[in-house]
């Protein structure tokens, strides 16, 4: 037997109004009063239509079709909708009852396109624009009325994950039977023919064999348990009902797929076609059980798509090569969301041959980031998409509020200024001291620091740790059980990889005309005019060693603590000699120096053409287990112009710590190195 949805029954009588009674008066109530306001008073229309019923409507146009967008009063939570697939002015009582529930009611003309491959197209584009400029569900209830239900089941089975539900009305699921009326319908002729043209069938035979009709493939719908609810007349001549909605209702419970059918027998017209929809209400209730109650957060209301991501879509697309960087620290390093992507891009791409470049560090946020892009991402060459994360790691390593907008804002200006035309995303991932700033209805600091950059520069975000901390409390899965960690386990990656496949499933998809050509990003006034914009790595045969310094080509620890990639078994500048001075001489506005850290790490002294002498400890709260990777700024704020570091180890520290050492990976420097000047 096919599911059969019975919205809840009412309380018993009791001779008290319940809660529910109470709600569904005010509905009843709200939409009596909004249908007076709009019909009643004759509420008058401006020449674009800009209302519908008292409701504002906002007409528009996707790739040349006529489209519009009624929204409600107050948008329900997630923003749920409801698409008319055809005939968007008839049996409206349905979308006036959906309005006064926080519904928006959408439609795109595709009216004489019959559903086909070319109609889908604009419907792919229509569902990205609504979803990226108003914020809409990911997941759309869909309407099909009459030859509607060729749209809606088209449209669902490529894209069931999509689709919350689908409401059909007298639909035809096979264009055999209309507009052809082969069988015992009536048939259109002139339907058939524009049906053929718009399909591009050249001949009948071609369009009798056509396979993509709602009737067939019905196995993907029927996997993603997608619920479908039919009104029928059963003495349907236009469309049969055993020659559309009764075959599909067979075969998708054969299927598993869960479907009700309810027969309408009131006011037939038009041979059995038209007919009175006994109980609205009883519609719309399967439309908000399915499309709103049971689902998860849209992750779309944590995407900000800003300048978006055409760019690299475009390069993708033509050029059939792809570049696509990974820069971050140990979230970003570490397996699991970002395998997904690449699989998917790979998937979105089939026809592009890929490299991928993966910079991940752990224990690096936005200010290694900045110094390192251009030796760990550019130095091989150019990048079409670079996804970029420091908002745990910055938080975690205290970096200032300053430094956060100086650092992001320099790694996006070092970007643009050597590859002008590459996408970024921006990502602020997850951690408990998030959670807790959004519960008490604030913004993480870091994440307010990194946006204030995104949105200056237009580079698309997506706000990971707001989305999970919403998802947990909305009570989809828990901290300790499910995710477990700022590391997450394989469930809380999938959360991760989810988000940020829909964002750029989200931003690939649409209208892109033939003449489109990559535009390269301009870079306006600096907010800091500190940025690290010119960032980079020097190499330690730059600094001129005093006694006491040496180069250890290959170091590596002797204690058995913890190290991090790039920093062991590699060249380290050391010293542990109290005293022992160097000198490195660059032309910049910063400079710094990347250590291993490790229980060992000392004090220097440093001063900056020949100035005060000013004390930097070395040691990091990680350092007692583990040689972590730091970068010390040193200083940020000097003019654009020639100085010399110098750096000097003090004596022992602390009683605890029983050595004094200093190893240095790499200068880094908002400028250049003067050796590396005079090559040029």
């Amino acid at each position: 037997m096919p599911k059969v949805f019975r919205p809840r029954p009412l309380e018993p009588t009791t001779g008290k109004l319940t809660l529910a009674m109470i709600k569904g008066l005010y509905q009843c109530w709200l939409f009596c009063f909004l249908w007076f306001l709009g019909v009643g008073l004759g509420f008058t229309q401006s020449k674009e239509n800009h209302s519908w019923k008292g409701f504002q409507r906002i007409d528009f146009t996707v790739s040349g079709y006529k489209a519009r967008l009624v929204k409600p009063v107050k948008a329900a939570p997630g923003k749920p909708w409801l698409w008319r697939a055809r005939f968007p002015d008839w049996h409206t009582q349905i979308d006036s009852l959906l309005l006064t529930q926080g519904y928006h009611i959408a439609y795109v003309n595709t009216n004489d396109m019959y559903g086909s491959p070319k109609a889908m197209k604009v419907w792919d584009e229509f569902y990205a624009k609504l979803r990226q400029r108003y914020g809409l569900h990911e997941k759309v209830a869909l309407s099909g009325v009459s030859r509607g239900g060729l749209f809606v089941y088209n449209w669902a089975k490529a894209n069931p994950d999509k689709v919350a539900c689908i409401y059909a009305e007298a639909p035809v699921c096979d264009f055999k039977s209309w507009p052809l009326g082969s069988g015992k319908g009536i048939g259109s002729p002139s339907d058939w023919k524009k049906l053929k043209q718009e399909y591009g069938f050249k001949t009948e035979k071609e369009a009798l064999d056509y396979a993509d009709i709602p009737l067939n493939g019905l196995a993907v719908l029927a996997k993603a348990r997608i619920p479908v609810l039919h009104t029928v007349s059963t003495v349907d001549e236009v469309v049969p009902y055993e020659e559309n909605t009764q075959k599909l209702l067979t075969d998708y419970v054969a299927l598993g797929g869960p479907i009700t059918i309810v027969p309408c027998t009131r006011n037939l017209r038009l041979h059995g076609h038209h007919f009175t929809i006994d109980e609205p209400g009883y519609i719309v209730d399967f439309i908000t059980y399915h499309s709103q109650k049971k689902l998860p957060l849209s992750a779309a209301k944590f995407h900000n798509h800003r300048n978006g991501l055409k760019n690299s879509r475009l390069v993708f697309e033509r050029s059939k090569k792809g570049r696509v960087a990974f820069l971050g620290g140990s979230i970003t390093y570490n397996p699991g969301w970002r395998d997904s992507v690449t699989t998917y891009l790979k998937k979105r791409f089939p026809q592009t041959v890929f490299e991928f470049i993966e910079a991940g560090i752990p224990s690096m946020g936005s200010t290694p980031s900045s110094f390192r892009l251009k030796r760990d991402v550019l130095s091989t060459g150019r990048i079409d998409l670079l996804f970029v994360e420091a908002a745990v790691n910055d938080a975690a390593n205290r970096r200032s509020a300053k430094e956060q907008v100086r650092a992001m804002e320099g790694l996006v200006r070092n970007l643009r200024r050597n590859n002008a035309e590459a996408d970024i995303l921006m990502m602020h991932f997850v951690d408990p001291d998030k959670m807790a700033r959004y519960r008490e209805g604030k913004t993480p600091e870091v994440i307010q620091n990194h946006e204030k950059v995104a949105e200056y520069y237009g580079v698309p975000s997506l706000n990971l740790a707001k989305e999970v901390t919403e998802r947990i409390d909305k009570g989809e899965f828990s901290w300790e059980k499910d995710f477990q960690n700022l590391h997450p386990s394989p469930f809380g990656q999938g959360v991760f990889a989810r988000s940020i496949i829909r964002l750029l499933d989200d931003a690939y998809t649409g209208y892109i005309d033939a003449d489109d050509k990559v535009q390269a990003y301009g870079m306006p006034p600096p907010l800091d005019r500190f940025n690290y914009q010119y960032g980079k790595l020097i190499g330690i045969e730059q600094a001129k060693r005093g006694k006491g310094w040496s180069v250890d080509p290959n170091w590596q620890p002797t204690d058995t603590k913890g190290t991090r990639a790039n920093y062991v078994h590699v060249p380290m500048l050391i010293s542990n000699t109290p005293g022992a001075k160097l000198r490195f001489r660059f032309k910049g506005k910063a400079v710094g120096i990347a250590i291993a850290a490790g229980p060992d790490a000392g004090i220097i002294e440093f001063r900056i053409d020949g100035g005060r002498w000013q004390k930097q400890d070395l040691y990091t709260s990680w350092s007692k287990h583990l040689h972590l990777p730091w970068f010390y700024t040193l200083a940020a704020e000097l003019e654009d112009d020639t100085h010399e570091l110098e750096i000097r180890l003090m004596a022992n520290p602390t009683n605890e710590r029983k050595e004094s050492t200093c190893r240095i990976r790499y200068f880094f420097v908002n400028g250049e190195a003067m050796d590396a000047l005079k090559k040029h």
